[in-house]
This record gives structure tokens, C-alpha cells and sequence, in this order.
């Protein structure tokens, strides 16, 4: 594990909370499980079937885990009872409430819903789609905020004079293919309050990227973007915002003076929201293979409860990093 990471489960440690994983009878996320609960990162809770569970560990290696059964859980009548409640305006009826709740992910995202546990982390057999469903449903998004996006923690390289102590969160470079100015407010507002969570950064200062600096191009991409920028200046933030900026203009110094003197953010940023996906998938992944960054992601933000959507592609080591990462959420 790298310093950031290594930092991010201290502090996961030293919060104690109860992370459920859906993914129970997963090899990599029991094997994780066992990481979690031994080096004290977080309560862990598995779901699924005990005995497939158990049969995949050495003896005693999940001692202190709790190991769930949705099918059978004296709690998931209850459970099922609280889905309908939330989703009967929405369609839904008791017989389906009843059969949903046996279903790994909703039953996890019901037992944050009830405080039964503080975040859920999913995604190592299930699609993307799959493990936001039930959060979308059950946990819903903050108040004020209607959208879900993802962000990335970025790691600087040594020596290097971006970001905050060598961190920065770009966002969203996961979720949202073409956000609307008021989804770039959320996307903006959602970073924010992830760097201070996730990485302890007391000054956001946050650039809404463009291809422009303040009005440097005329352009409805650009229009976008000073319409994100204008919502959220009216709004009683607590960080500072600035756009619309180009790259260098955000994070180095003497080109934000140049092109945006005054701004209390151009040169400076710490948190970069880019103006659609496209440009934040590339810009993440630029950074990570050329620039030498370590990206930890992506990191769901937005909902009113942690949950985080794995890939189908993780690593032992990569659960760990985002049980560490929801229990800091």
C-alpha cells in the first residue's frame, strides 16, 4: 500500500465503523474480509450462505466477522416491511418488497438504511448498475444534492507541487457521460465534501475545468460551465469555487495570475471537476500513466449513505482500500 493509502486506513481504523459487504461468498472479498476485520480497519458484516463462506477460510480466520444469510435472517422481514414502505408511491407491493430483500444488495443497502451498518461495498461480481439500484432506491441521495457521481483521489509523485500535501480529487471521471450545469453544481459540491472525508483537506478549493479561462472562448460546452460556476458562487458555500478555468490556469501559479488575476482559486486548485466524462476519464487516466499519479477510485458521491461500486476486476487489496475509503464517508 502506498503512503495516501496507508493514511486513509489509519484513519478508517480510528473512526470504527461497520462496513457490510454483499459480495460474501466472493473469494477476493472474503479474503479482504479477513484483512479488514484482523488489521481493525472496520466492522465487517458478509453476506451470504455461511457454510460456502467458512468452507473458502482456514479455521477461526473470520472469528469477529459476522456472516449473514438473507434468506434466512430474522431481520430481513423487517427489512422488506421498511422497502415497501420507502417504494410503494413507486409501484411497489409486499410480495416483491418480500423477494427483493433476500437479494444481497438490497438487503445490505437496507441494513445502512436502518443504521444496522454505516456503508456497503459491492461490485466485484455485480455491474455497476446493479449496486447503485438499491442505493438509488433505498438510501437516495443527500439532501440538496439529486445526483450521483465519482470522483478519484489522486495521488501526486513525490516532490511534486500540486494539489494539497500532494493530493488532489478530480471528479467525475466515472459516472455521468454528459452532465448539465446543475449536475456540475452537485459533481462540484459532492468533491468537496469527499476531499475533506476521504483525504482530511481542510481548504477545498475547487476549478470548474474548461477549454476556456474566464470567457477566454465562446462555446456551449464553455456556456456549461460558467452556468455551473454562477450557481454555485450564489450558493452559501464553505470553499472556494473559481471557473471557467483551463488546466494550467487552475493549478499553476503564475499561469492563474496571468489569466485569472484575483481568482482565490486559479493556481491553487486542489479539487478539479471536469466539464463531462470524456474529458475526466482521459484527464484521470493521463495523469495516472504519464504524470505518475496513483488514482484510488472510483468513489461514489452524492448519496446520503456510503456505498461503493468495485470493479469486476479487483484485487484483494483494492477491497480493502475501498472498505477503508466507505468507513471514512
Amino acid at each position: 500500500m502506498s503512503k495516501l493509502m496507508d493514511a486513509i486506513i489509519a484513519r478508517a481504523k480510528a473512526a470504527n465503523k461497520h462496513i457490510v459487504l454483499a459480495e460474501g461468498e466472493e473469494s477476493r472479498i472474503i479474503n479482504a474480509a479477513v484483512i479488514v476485520n484482523q488489521q481493525g480497519i472496520a466492522k465487517v458484516t458478509l453476506l451470504g450462505d455461511k457454510d460456502v463462506i467458512l468452507s473458502q477460510v482456514e479455521e477461526g480466520a473470520l472469528d469477529g466477522v459476522n456472516i449473514i444469510n438473507p434468506k434466512t435472517s430474522e431481520k430481513t422481514a423487517e427489512y422488506a416491511n421498511l422497502l415497501f414502505e420507502l417504494r410503494k408511491a413507486k409501484g411497489m407491493t409486499e410480495e416483491k418488497a418480500s423477494a427483493l430483500a433476500t437479494n444481497p444488495l438490497f438487503y445490505g443497502c437496507l441494513m445502512v438504511k436502518s443504521g444496522d451498518a454505516d456503508g456497503l461495498v459491492a461490485g466485484a461480481v455485480n455491474s455497476t448498475s446493479d449496486v447503485l439500484r438499491p442505493a438509488l432506491q433505498v438510501i437516495k441521495t443527500k439532501p440538496g444534492i439529486k445526483t450521483v457521481s465519482g470522483c478519484f483521489v489522486m495521488g501526486m509523485p513525490e516532490g511534486s507541487p500540486y494539489g494539497d500535501n500532494g493530493v488532489m480529487v478530480f471528479g467525475d471521471c466515472a459516472v455521468l457521460p454528459d452532465p448539465t450545469a446543475e449536475q456540475l453544481v452537485d459533481i462540484a459540491v459532492a468533491s468537496a465534501a469527499s476531499a475533506r472525508k476521504i483525504c482530511n483537506l481542510a481548504d477545498p478549493k475547487v476549478a470548474m475545468l474548461s477549454f476556456s479561462t474566464k470567457g477566454s472562448a465562446s462555446h456551449p460546452n464553455v456556456d456549461k460551465v460558467q452556468q455551473a460556476t454562477a450557481m454555485l458562487k450564489e450558493m452559501n458555500l464553505d470553499f472556494e469555487v473559481d471557473g471557467d478555468l483551463q488546466l494550467d490556469a487552475a493549478i499553476v501559479p503564475k499561469v492563474g495570475e496571468l489569466k485569472a488575476p484575483g481568482s482565490k482559486v486559479a493556481g491553487h486548485a486542489n479539487i478539479l471537476v471536469f466539464p463531462d466524462l470524456q474529458s475526466g476519464n482521459i484527464g484521470y487516466k493521463l495523469a495516472q500513466r504519464l504524470g505518475g499519479c496513483e488514482a484510488i477510485g472510483p468513489i461514489c458521491q452524492g448519496l446520503s449513505m456510503p456505498v461503493n461500486d468495485l470493479s469486476r476486476g479487483c484485487s484483494v487489496s483494492d477491497v480493502v482500500g475501498v472498505v477503508a475509503i466507505t468507513a471514512l464517508q
